[in-house]
């Protein structure tokens, strides 16, 4: 299994539109106007030399690189890219692509040399694209996945069940795909700070934490396990969300019922085209300055955006009305295809 994860892509899409700003301080968020309350999508490596990264708001960015380029999101021109490098990744021999998103995916492929398949990966979306990518190699999808850090940029890395531990024996949970900092944080209060040790765990101790299910899942994720196949089935979104965030604080009754209801446009646009119900929605409220709480609950499966509005504006209601926003967002989530055959209950959405 490849992981193929394309180097700064939103940066390198922007280079590639404008030459001249190669080897230049690029950073890429919002309107691309720091006196606007907007984050970081993407900055280019020379601009990361400074301690910009993704999420960082937009005017901090800018005070950290005063000379960097500033540039809008152009999410048309991320589409399109994404979809030519895919397109390259779906005509190499015996390829089985799993899109995971604009800038990255996993190939399956029966070779002798992995490593050679890689390179002609890499050239290959070089020479149709103009863009440069990583490449982890596994033997699990885990494995692959984090090969692609030690790799970038442009490079290639392995890693198997037979270096994983001599590699990532000694790093910190942290570093492993699917462990967040709150995840590490609950970790090291069960003595778990490597991943050696908690490849060592026993499943049973990781329950009581964890729960049955992901308590063994967090033990296998330690020792680098995992699914072996590469599924390309296409991916069916499990919900749809939009957010804004507001020049100015909204704080009137008024004001934020009237986003609210913007959102709801926004994703019920979405939820149409989709042809499936809502049965879930989640509302995001960031206070000033930047405290962030969800609200959410289980509706009836509806398509009705009245009622969809009627329930996003209760959740509205659970806010600290006294508190000034600087932010709103709405998921909606909608049952995968197989849950009713399988009876499934759809997991929770969220950001």
């Amino acid at each position: 299994m490849l992981h193929v994860d394309l180097d700064q892509f939103v940066a390198a899409v922007e280079v590639l539109r404008r030459p001249e700003l190669a080897g230049k301080p690029v950073i890429v968020g919002g309107r691309g106007d720091p006196t606007e309350r907007a984050v970081v999508s993407t900055a280019s490596y020379e601009a990361r030399a400074f301690g910009v990264g993704s999420g960082m708001p937009l005017r901090i960015a800018a005070r950290k690189v005063p000379d960097a380029i500033l540039l809008p999101v152009d999410r048309d021109a991320y589409d399109a890219a994404s979809a030519e490098v895919m397109e390259v990744l779906r005509e190499q021999p015996g390829a089985v692509v799993q899109v995971l998103g604009w800038d990255e995916a996993f190939v399956g492929v029966r070779t002798g040399d992995p490593e050679a398949y890689a390179r002609d990966t890499q050239r290959a979306v070089l020479d149709r694209t103009g863009l440069h990518c990583s490449i982890g190699i596994g033997d699990t999808l885990v494995r692959a996945k984090v090969a692609t850090g030690f790799g970038k940029p442009r490079g290639v890395f392995r890693l198997t069940a037979e270096n994983w531990l001599e590699v990532m024996g000694e790093r910190p949970t942290l570093d492993l795909w699917g462990v967040g900092s709150k995840i590490a944080k609950r970790l090291q209060t069960l003595g778990i700070d490597t991943v050696a040790q908690l490849a060592a765990a026993d499943p049973a101790d990781l329950v009581p934490e964890f729960g049955p299910k992901m308590g063994p899942w967090y033990a296998s994720l330690g020792r680098g396990e995992g699914a072996s196949e590469v599924d390309d089935t296409p991916w069916v979104a499990r919900g749809h969300s939009r957010e804004t965030t507001y020049q100015r604080d909204l704080l009137e009754q008024t004001e934020v019922e009237d986003a609210v209801r913007d959102l709801v446009s926004g994703v019920m646009d979405d939820i149409e085209a989709e042809g499936r119900p809502v049965i879930e929605l989640t509302l995001k409220v960031r206070y000033v300055p930047f405290t962030t709480k969800t609200f959410s609950r289980t509706i009836p499966s509806t398509v009705d955006r009245a009622v969809v509005q009627q329930h996003a504006l209760s959740l509205a209601a659970k806010r600290e009305m006294e508190r000034a926003i600087r932010l709103l967002g709405l998921r909606a989530t909608m049952p995968m295809p197989d849950d009713a055959r399988r009876g499934h209950t759809p997991t929770r959405g969220g950001w």
